[in-house]
């Protein structure tokens, strides 16, 4: 089972890897997360401190049963089952090291209404003089048959705010001191959302399908 964390996200930066190159990097502060709840599968973990007069009673209630501070997120995670876990530990963010493969998660920033060109990606319509139909919708389906829209069509609408997950980026250092981990490549959100970094769960699955590749390729 992967091991999980929660984060900010800081914001972006360069720096120069172990290996040399100049890569892209996104500062995330991980934890510390405090250990709310233990169960059989999962931890209940809380991070970032908050106010007591900006939570309601009962969940002020949950916090002071467990003599722990109010924390602004709560979330569950899978277990690392190579440990054990206590009520009011905390996870920082040497829960990973450099060289490690994580998932992100992470709610992607909202872009309110917009057309299928910059939702969608679409090609758009005639540019020359005399066209009417530069950036609009066009033909969606027949008449009489089937004598409606197919669901899932590609439309204007809402784009973004939505949950989004990001798999196999690389944790280029870690810093245990400071509760900051530099992941390369970039993540969801805007600055300062809240992130759910764990283990990345298809990374073995990759490195098998590279290594069947590559005899391939030398044929």
């Amino acid at each position: 089972m992967p091991k999980g964390i929660l984060g900010k996200k800081i914001g972006m930066t360069h720096i120069f890897a172990e290996d040399g190159k100049f890569v892209s990097v996104t500062v995330i502060e991980a934890g510390p997360c405090t250990v709310l709840a233990v169960k059989e599968k999962s931890i209940q973990i809380g991070f970032g401190p908050v106010k007591e007069n900006r939570i309601n009673k009962p969940l002020l209630g949950y916090f002071k049963k467990r003599n722990l501070a109010p924390c602004r997120v709560i979330k569950e995670v899978l277990k690392d089952p190579s440990r054990e876990y206590a009520v009011g530990e905390e996870l920082k963010a040497d829960l990973f090291k450099p060289g490690d493969y994580v998932d992100i998660i992470g709610t992607s920033k909202g872009r309110g209404f917009q057309g299928g060109m910059k939702r969608w990606n679409w090609h758009g319509g005639p540019k020359s003089h005399g066209s009417t139909s530069h950036r609009r919708i066009g033909s969606i389906g027949a008449s009489t048959s089937p004598g409606r829209v197919w669901k899932g069509q590609h439309l204007p609408g809402h784009m973004g705010d939505q949950r989004v997950t990001l798999q196999n980026l690389r944790v280029i250092r870690a810093d245990a001191e400071k509760n900051l981990i530099l992941v390369k490549g970039a993540v969801p959100g805007p600055k300062n959302s809240c992130l759910i970094i764990r283990q990345a769960k298809k990374k073995k699955a990759v490195e098998k399908q590279e290594s069947k590749a590559k005899p391939a390729a030398n044929k």
